[in-house]
């Protein structure tokens, strides 16, 4: 059989360096040294400001009046540079620093992008916030955490929709700033002025003043039983990061780089990876207001109908979306696959029907496959740290460390722990000096609490693969140790397309047991309306069937206890931000799930829940 036929792609990075060390340690690093890079993102977007002014910096929808979203507002790099010295003017002449940052509540917005760019060339930190946190959360406590954490001088607000939460945690004495809209009660800075202010040589004089140390932003950790962490990303972090992915990915400078973006810039992946690779390589990122849910996915559609990307990043749950899709969508096939050289995927697993999915529509259209990259990072590394080096990627793949990188691979409870080293790796959580500490090992290596394995032991240089979380896995009652990760993807796979996630239960139990957050194609399967219940269609004859399918399935493969799945159960109630159950990238956090839903994990192992399926 023929290998199949992937569009060009080159790689970077192919060939490791392996080290031993003391009991059983190694380290990997590239075979290739991290090139030079600037000191400070700003001296990019300066650059493009004055070789190309003209270019689309970002764009974004407008809104019509019936509240629907229309053509595109665009921001050159010219204009993005101007905007963002009158706001550097407006923010130093209020005396902000990093004992007084500003916090930014609002969703991704061309207002967000130009108030993060001022901050970065006044040198004061941002912290982009989580927007659940103020719009979907009752108590605002996380929202409340930040606030303490950071102790802004400033809050950024798009619009009247966050005014209750501004009204029940912002102090009086902290000045808010809004696109559009009040806060009842309160005076409030129009955005616009902040924009108006004529920049001085004071402006100059602050970026001169910021280098690689000048803490850029603090993003927060997801928080799962703890609350969140406000990690510091300094300039360094954030530049040498950028350069470690123009190396590992060379596409990325082959071209004219074209984004089509919804993840939050909340979040490492969406605000450090692909806001900051913008304006590293000139590039043009075109604002996605759709999200991978059922109410949201079809402006995503929309839009990739539209605009064409040479490069396309999402979570698992927007390319199954996309997959699903490209089946029947001739202009979304024909726009998104016309010049993507390619598509890389992080958050969580993404199951190999998915793939082949996607691979068979690209096959029908181009007549060849799109590479999917893929990788391991987190909040604490830029977050671009392991990446994959050929086209033949595998759900799980991980690949080699990035330029500049150096791994540490360590045992740990029967795994192997991969550890960081190198110029993109936090220096350590804002105002908590007991988590730094615990961070890090006594060699400087973040312990990322990651599990890996080598993909082939008699290639170092193919990389290594996920194999879970170490936190996440568990024993059972017999002493048994349930390997989490490999299990849930194992799960996910089995069930496409009706799994979205898999929770495993069973801790300090007799057998292993699943909770499953299906996909909206059980309402499809049940024949019920589309209006039902999300309830009575998990409680259908042919949704239970089908699980009782796929559980007796997983039985068959199952070599013990500890990858058997011995009883299941749907919950018909999604996972929510707000409870620290899924992240904004779309992951399901394990330890949270269990710790807010401990009486369903008792009543499934106990048999009191109705409609368990288990194994026949």
């Amino acid at each position: 059989m023929n290998a199949p036929k992937f569009r060009p792609l080159k790689f970077g990075v192919t060939r490791v360096h392996l080290q031993s060390g003391e009991s059983g340690t190694q380290y990997l690093k590239a075979d290739q040294d991290l090139q030079a890079f600037p000191d400070r993102l700003t001296d990019r977007l300066q650059h493009w400001a004055q070789t190309k002014p003209q270019h689309s910096f970002m764009a974004r929808r407008e809104k019509n009046a019936d509240g629907t979203l229309g053509q595109w507002r665009h921001i050159t790099y010219a204009q993005a540079w101007a905007q963002a010295r009158s706001i550097a003017q407006s923010l130093i002449n209020r005396g902000l620093s990093a004992e007084r940052p500003v916090v930014i509540l609002s969703e991704n917005s061309l207002e967000h992008a130009l108030l993060a760019l001022g901050c970065l060339v006044a040198g004061v930190p941002y912290v982009p916030t989580s927007p659940p946190y103020s719009l979907v959360s009752v108590d605002y406590d996380k929202l409340k955490h930040v606030l303490s954490t950071v102790t802004p001088g400033l809050v950024f607000a798009s619009d009247d929709r966050y005014a209750k939460a501004i009204a029940a945690t912002v102090s009086e004495d902290m000045e808010v700033v809004m696109v559009e809209g009040h806060v009842p009660g309160r005076s409030v800075t129009a955005f616009e002025h902040l924009c108006a202010e004529p920049a001085t040589a004071a402006v100059d004089a602050a970026m001169a003043a910021t280098g690689p140390d000048t803490i850029a932003k603090f993003l927060f950790t997801s928080g799962s039983t703890k609350l969140p962490k406000a990690v510091i990303n300094t300039n360094r972090l954030w530049c040498a990061n950028q350069q470690q992915m123009a190396q590992s990915m060379p596409v990325l400078a082959e071209q004219d780089l074209v984004l089509v973006d919804w993840l939050p810039w909340n979040h490492t992946f969406g605000g450090n990876h692909n806001f900051g690779m913008t304006v590293f390589h000139g590039g043009t990122l075109y604002i996605d207001d759709g999200k991978p849910t059922p109410a949201l996915m079809h402006e995503t559609l929309r839009n990739l109908r539209e605009i064409a990307p040479t490069v396309y990043f999402n979570v698992p749950t927007g390319f199954e979306a996309i997959a699903n899709a490209m089946k029947t969508d001739d202009a979304l096939r024909k726009t998104l696959l016309s010049r993507v050289q390619m598509f890389f995927y992080a958050g969580a697993a993404l199951a190999q029907p998915i793939w082949d999915s996607l691979y068979e529509s690209q096959e029908r259209e181009v007549g060849e496959r799109i590479v999917m990259g893929t990788g391991l990072g987190m909040t604490e590394s830029g977050p671009f740290g392991i990446f994959v080096t050929n086209p033949f990627v595998q759900a799980g793949d991980l690949g080699v460390p990035t330029p500049g990188l150096e791994l540490k691979l360590v045992a740990m409870q029967g795994k192997t722990e991969v550890r960081y080293r190198g110029p993109n790796i936090t220096p350590g959580y804002w105002r908590n000096a007991e988590e730094t500490a615990g961070a890090f090992d006594e060699e400087g290596f973040f312990k990322t609490g990651d599990a890996v394995k080598w993909i082939d032991e008699n290639d170092v240089h193919l990389g290594l693969k996920f194999d879970g979380r170490i936190a996440e896995d568990f024993k059972l009652a017999t002493g048994t140790f349930v390997s989490v990760g490999p299990l849930r993807g194992k799960i996910i796979a089995a069930g496409a397309p009706y799994i979205q996630d898999a929770v495993l239960t069973g801790i300090n139990l007799k057998e292993v047991g699943a909770m499953i957050f299906p996909t909206p194609a059980v309402r499809t399967l049940s024949g019920l309306a589309a209006d039902a219940p999300l309830s009575d269609v998990l409680a259908s004859a042919p949704v239970l069937a089908k699980f009782q399918d796929i559980v007796n399935t997983l039985a068959q493969t199952a070599t013990g206890s500890a990858n058997r799945i011995a009883r299941l159960c749907l919950l018909s109630e999604p996972p929510t931000i707000d409870k620290g159950e899924i992240t904004d990238k779309g992951s399901i956090n394990q330890r949270s799930v269990l710790s807010h839903r401990a009486s369903t994990v008792a009543a499934l192992h106990e048999g009191t829940l109705p409609h368990i399926v288990q194994p026949q």
